[in-house]
């Protein structure tokens, strides 16, 4: 049962850009505003951005400034027909990640899945994630879910569920590094499970929410928690991090204070060169 309809439009040039990343080019160290003008825009707020994994498709949560959140619209620019176009695929929905199959849309407990007609109805992800307060969740190719909780004290570590012989296990915690601080949240999980990416605040760290990394060990366990740095890392909030499918790009928030008091937001990105840098700075700790 289809759940969403929208008409595809396109805005003024948007369906003459033929390039991939609609038209932008790869960055470099340095991290850059997104699409600024087709994705970032001005008189809307911006967030938590993700290619598909087929690279065709770049999903995001949009509203206009001065709504609340019940007027998020889960927005594609999508390459259709050999044409860039904007639609709305969900209305009043966040917190969005999507499978490494590019088949299911998760939505805090929530998910839906690809149709032939588009995609279905939200569906509950049911036990044993009833009772949680998971904020995002992301799944590996595996289908094991790591996810963030909220809580009053903002204190909870991220956790992990495992799909076994068809259910999920009662969650577990990835570990104390992941416990550090407060408001460990929004994790992105590598597709074959080698890093995650989440955001934390830390009397470490460079002022509000930084982007942290940790690498998969030989022994199966987690590595130490890593600032991902002063390039990525301002006195503003950073998070909602995902990684494009080819691995090239790096996508996270960066909010900002502003004059009357909303939050200035952009999607930001930067070369995923950084991952790979990172790792192996940890072989050397």
């Amino acid at each position: 049962m289809l759940a969403i309809s929208s008409t595809a439009h396109s805005k003024d040039g948007l369906s003459a850009i033929k390039a991939p990343y609609l038209g932008q080019a790869l960055p470099g160290s340095t991290p850059e505003v997104f699409a600024p003008g087709i994705v970032n825009t001005k008189e809307n707020r911006e967030v938590e951005g993700m290619f598909a994994p087929d690279m065709n498709a770049f999903y995001f949560i949009r509203r206009p400034l001065g709504e609340q959140s019940k007027a998020n619209a889960l927005t594609v620019t999508e390459y259709i027909n050999g044409q860039w176009q904007e639609s709305v695929v969900k209305r009043g929905v966040s917190e969005p990640s999507i499978s490494p199959d590019g088949m299911t849309f998760y939505f805090q407990k929530e998910y839906m899945e690809r149709t032939n007609d588009g995609w279905s109805n939200l569906t509950s992800l049911g036990a044993p994630f009833d009772n949680i307060a998971i904020m995002r969740l992301s799944v590996s190719s595996n289908g094991t879910y790591y996810f963030d909780t909220f809580t009053k004290n903002l204190d909870s570590p991220l956790r992990y569920s495992r799909l076994i012989d068809g259910k999920y296990e009662q969650p577990k915690s990835l570990g104390q590094q992941f416990a550090k601080g407060s408001y460990n949240a929004h994790p992105f999980i590598a597709p074959d499970e080698s890093y995650i990416i989440w955001d934390s605040r830390r009397e470490s760290g460079y002022g509000s929410s930084d982007l942290y990394i940790s690498f998969r060990q030989k022994d199966g366990l987690w590595g130490p928690a890593i600032n991902m740095g002063d390039k990525i890392n301002t006195a503003s909030a950073e998070n909602y991090p995902s990684v494009s499918s080819d691995g090239k790009a790096l996508f996270f928030d960066r909010r900002e204070k502003s004059a009357n008091g909303e939050p200035t937001v952009d999607i930001f990105w930067v070369s995923a060169d950084i991952i790979e840098a990172l790792r192996a700075k940890q072989k050397t700790i």
